[in-house]
């Protein structure tokens, strides 16, 4: 924008009117094309167009003068740039704007064109100057590279709904294992249940009543796979929640559960045998803590510790005498390959009264996991 009086510095040159007026003479030999329109006379028509201009438009300068210019427009031409043009001549104001014209012969080309009022020192509106310039290269490069941009990411957008697509396909057919796994899980269930109510050996029906909660909990892992939108990650806090609240529910209302869970996602892979490790210290905890229908406290811990977690689970009840923590039961076996299979620490603990078994495992797996 040009400072106040600014146009008081070329009184200075004392430049002769006509031939020789150096601004004058610049307007003529430059190589931009220039133009001056008076918006004194109707429809604001040019008054004078330099030669650059007309060797850029193809026009003569006799079917120029006394034209407005939007003889440069065409069919293809912005109207909101037409109406942004009109709105700075109504206004009386500056506006530099890409606009796109026409030669005579009908060829397109992208014009940067900038148009600028002219005042006398009255303030009375004189004339409009305006200077143009071919950028059709720069503008074409431009579109070029948006048509690029915008071909880039439609096929971003087609591959990325392919794989969408067939994520979705693969999650359904996951879902579909996981839930006729669910099933069959249920069934031998339904089939253990049958066979303990018809055992009569104490020592073998408890036997099988164990088996059946360890059925029955990966039964409870295959549901949560199957309801989750996620095939490759399993939440070990909802799992234990679940779990728990199952098998303390079975125990009847003597049993009081606290759950202390915060989420933790581990591969799919490792959900079966976190999930039979968390159901034999649950249940051992239930059978062996509270004899004789006695009432008391359970809880079940799962917290994130870095690239491990920790599965705790805690009693108030009648403590883990010595010579049980030094047995070798079936469960603690299966507990001991467990560990080792996660390659988890096991630590059992009193809790003064009862008993603290505390597990760390690591979130991600080192290596295959192989069967217990």
């Amino acid at each position: 924008m040009e400072q106040p009086d600014a146009w008081h510095q070329t009184d200075r040159l004392d430049a002769e009117q006509g031939k020789g007026d150096p601004f004058a003479a610049a307007v003529r030999a430059t190589r931009m094309p220039m133009i001056i329109t008076n918006p004194r006379l109707p429809d604001n028509p040019i008054v004078y167009a330099n030669d650059a201009f007309l060797r850029m438009t193809g026009y003569g300068r006799d079917e120029v003068m006394g034209h407005n210019c939007r003889l440069l427009q065409g069919k293809d031409t912005d109207r909101g740039a037409v109406a942004l043009i009109r709105q700075a001549v109504e206004a009386r104001t500056d506006i530099s704007i890409d606009i796109l014209n026409y030669r005579k012969d009908g060829t397109p080309f992208w014009n940067a064109l900038y148009l600028s009022p002219v005042f006398n020192e009255a303030g009375e509106l004189l004339f409009f100057f305006a200077s143009q310039l071919d950028v059709t290269d720069r503008v074409d490069a431009h579109l070029r590279v948006q048509q690029e941009k915008d071909r880039f990411e439609t096929e971003v957008a087609n591959r990325t709904r392919d794989l969408t697509e067939a994520l979705a396909t693969q999650t359904m057919l996951v879902h579909e294992v996981d839930h006729r796994v669910k099933n069959n899980l249920q069934m031998i269930a339904a089939l253990l249940s049958m066979q303990t109510r018809a055992i009569t050996d104490p020592a073998a029906r408890t036997a099988m009543e164990a088996m059946l909660t360890r059925v029955e909990a990966l039964g409870t892992v295959h549901r949560r796979l199957y309801q989750s939108n996620n095939v490759e990650r399993f939440d070990v806090a909802e799992f234990a929640r679940d779990l728990a609240t199952d098998l303390v529910r079975g125990s009847g209302d003597r049993i009081r559960l606290h759950l202390d869970l915060e989420a933790v996602e581990i591969p799919v892979a490792k959900a079966p045998p976190v999930a039979l490790m968390m159901n034999e210290l649950i249940t051992n905890a239930l059978k062996h803590a509270f004899p004789d229908d006695r009432p008391g406290r359970l809880s079940v811990t799962v917290a994130p510790d870095e690239g491990y977690f920790t599965i705790k689970i805690a009693d108030d009840g009648v403590g883990m005498p010595v010579q049980v923590m030094e047995q070798r039961s079936f469960g603690k076996r299966l507990i001991g390959t467990l560990c080792r299979q996660l390659s988890a620490s096991i630590a059992w603990m009193t809790n003064d009264p009862g008993t603290i078994v505390s597990i760390r495992l690591p979130r991600e797996m080192a290596g295959g996991l192989e069967a217990p």
